[in-house]
């Protein structure tokens, strides 16, 4: 039986290394049926002088700059087309390899899905603001109001290709209490895009940033506001598990959310380099309170329902126009 589809994991890293994916198949098993699959956009810069002969294998190990690898899309692309059909159903490839601060950011999303027709069915997971790795970018800082986001948005809406956004609610070390810094932003740029289907990763939380004063109360008002109605949130993460489990009123007040909005949140593990069943179950594991907390039916939407709804849609519209342009 099946466990859950995956709507978040990274078969690469920062420095652009992950298992092959048929390995992925065998971690999946028979327990996860379907996974949104993606590298990871950003390269770890090796410098010398920084580190020396000590490769930093990950972001935080270095004070040397991230840079965007837009080679990670082909990557995803060629290890998908060399599995069998049977398996190829089992994943939806998601472009990621390009910066949100370029107004180029369209015409590379839509050079992939000309190169690589019937491959693809969504963006992301791409980072507008998040903690530590924003500050690392050796190029222009994306930004939430810049039209270079706007337009790649607007795009990704026209082809039927749903958004995966990372961007933190908030700042790190916020005061208690204090307006969470990016949320008017992130709201405004929700608004302008009725027409493109966007999921929150990580329902706006991260390593150190935690849950904002009332946010799930701010999660709730954005789903019932039909200004949002094409706004989804995951809960994904082993880190976002946390602030889950912290005591029972927290799983009861998720769940009490979840059952609310049923139709509006999906489950993803946030992996990076998924090789081991152990590791990687273990996040599903760790958000078993939650799952227990939930009403059987419940629990299939957030874990398999609106997965499939959302990029069984997504599918059939990307598929159609590849096809209108003969692409397929």
């Amino acid at each position: 039986m099946i466990d859950f589809h995956d709507s978040h994991v990274h078969l690469t890293n920062y420095i652009q290394e992950g298992p092959p994916l048929k390995d992925f198949l065998g971690v999946m098993g028979e327990r996860v049926g379907r996974a949104a699959l993606f590298g990871i956009p950003l390269q770890q810069k090796w410098s010398y002088p920084i580190s020396g002969p000590d490769a930093p294998t990950y972001y935080l190990q270095t004070d040397a700059p991230l840079y965007y690898y837009s080679f990670t899309d082909a990557h995803i692309a060629m290890t998908y087309r060399a599995l069998p059909p049977e398996a190829q159903a089992r994943f939806d490839p998601m472009i990621t390899g390009f910066n949100p601060a370029d107004m180029y950011a369209v015409d590379h999303i839509r050079r992939v899905l000309e190169t690589f027709p019937g491959v693809f069915t969504g963006i992301g997971e791409f980072t507008i603001h998040k903690e530590f790795v924003t500050s690392k970018l050796g190029s222009e800082v994306p930004s939430l109001d810049d039209r270079a986001l706007s337009r790649l948005l607007d795009f990704a809406g026209e082809v039927g290709l749903p958004a995966l956004i990372h961007n933190d609610m908030d700042t790190p070390f916020s005061p208690e209490g204090a307006k969470p810094t990016f949320l008017e932003a992130m709201k405004l740029l929700l608004r302008r895009h009725p027409a493109t289907t966007i999921i929150w990763a990580h329902v706006g939380l991260g390593r150190i940033i935690r849950p904002v004063q009332d946010h799930l109360l701010i999660i709730d008002e954005i789903l019932d506001d039909p200004a949002f109605d094409h706004v989804y949130f995951d809960i994904s993460w082993d880190e976002v598990a946390k602030y889950l489990d912290m005591n029972h009123d927290t799983v009861e007040r998720a769940a009490a959310l979840c059952s609310k909005r049923r139709d509006r949140f999906l489950f993803g593990t946030d992996e990076v380099t998924p090789r081991d069943p152990g590791r990687y179950f273990g996040v599903y594991e760790q958000y078993r309170p939650l799952w227990e907390a939930l009403d059987p039916a419940v629990s299939h939407l957030v874990r398999i329902g609106n997965y499939e709804r959302i990029f069984d849609t997504a599918r059939r519209k990307v598929r159609a126009w590849e096809a209108k342009r003969g692409l397929i």
